[in-house]
């Protein structure tokens, strides 16, 4: 686990499904590889790792997230390149750069260890924080204004359409009856208490009351499933023939997204199942390399808890 504010051992923490993903990128082979999503540099670094003639360009619109990655691979020198911007601007970055096309491009969707640990952050409702929740600070509107801002049956679509929380309509209630008193919920604690008590107890839970709102208001705040298909498309189009593209995603909706597009970019026939013939006109730009997701073993999810709903899918450029 990655230490706050991204000391020394958070340089040294071991990503997601590593091996895994660097064997589906065939890194081996060098050439240019994107990183969609460098965050700490851990998958970036085993790329380059592999070939000598392996190069990264990373990706983050996390800051201080590229400002660790700059400094943990710098013994790489030229071969790795950063840029401050969101993933799915990856043509404009491209375009930027002078790339047209790339060997292999790796987006992992999950959140840092740096972000989680970062006590200031507010994506983790064990530490008191200013709930926040913004992947890239520079911009853009927290969790809190989020929910000062948002009538009733907003917050309520959010945090079901989102964190697949049934209990949403009375969560989005507790929040509006408390704002509508003068008291805007503004740290962690405060929403994580006031779900907590909205829910209330049940035996069976596995996991805290407050964890799939927490996951919906982040996923809300960085619009990260708004044109994840669309950079799916984007990323394909920017392989050279047989180029490797691997997506690491860390809840159902993503991986959805992320089936349902790579089904769609292999040829996979996306008509209504009643239709005599095949109307939708879809050709077979990628073979898909995982029949079914490539998930953390026991002894990863062991080391590190946060692994468990990983979810690795891969494709190569015809």
């Amino acid at each position: 686990m990655a230490e706050p504010l991204g000391g020394r051992g958070a340089l040294s923490h071991r990503p997601v499904l590593l091996r895994e993903t660097i064997e589906l990128l065939a890194a081996e082979r060098g050439g240019l590889f994107v990183d969609c999503t460098v965050g700490l540099g851990g998958h970036s670094e085993a790329i380059l790792q592999a070939s000598p003639d392996a190069q990264v360009l990373g990706i983050d619109r996390d800051e201080e997230a590229l400002g660790l990655a700059k400094e943990r691979l710098a013994q790489y020198g030229s071969r790795f390149r950063f840029v401050h911007a969101d993933f799915r601007e990856l043509t404009r970055v491209l375009a930027t750069a002078k790339v047209r096309q790339v060997r292999g491009v790796l987006a992992d969707l999950g959140v840092s260890s740096l972000q989680l640990d970062s006590l200031g952050r507010g994506f983790s409702f064990r530490h008191e924080a200013p709930l926040d929740m913004r992947m890239d600070r520079s911009g853009g509107e927290t969790a809190a204004e989020l929910l000062g801002r948002l009538s009733e049956v907003e917050i309520a679509r959010i945090i079901f359409e989102y964190g697949e929380e049934r209990r949403s309509r009375r969560i989005a209630r507790w929040i509006v009856e408390r704002r509508e008193r003068g008291e805007p919920i503004q740290t962690t604690h405060d929403l994580a208490d006031l779900v907590a008590r909205a829910v209330g107890p049940d035996k069976k839970r596995r996991i805290h009351p407050a964890t799939r709102t927490f996951q919906a208001l982040r996923i809300a705040v960085n619009g990260e499933l708004e044109n994840l298909d669309r950079f799916l498309v984007q990323a394909v189009d920017h392989l050279e023939q047989a180029g490797r593209l691997a997506v690491i995603s860390f809840h159902s909706l993503e991986d959805r997204i992320v089936k349902r597009t790579l089904l769609k970019l292999s040829g996979r026939c996306q008509c209504p199942p009643r239709l005599p013939v095949c109307i939708c006109g879809v050709t077979k730009q990628i073979s898909i390399l995982t029949r079914r997701a490539i998930v953390p073993g026991e002894e990863e999810i062991e080391e590190n808890p946060r692994s468990r709903s990983a979810k690795l899918r891969g494709a190569s450029k015809v």
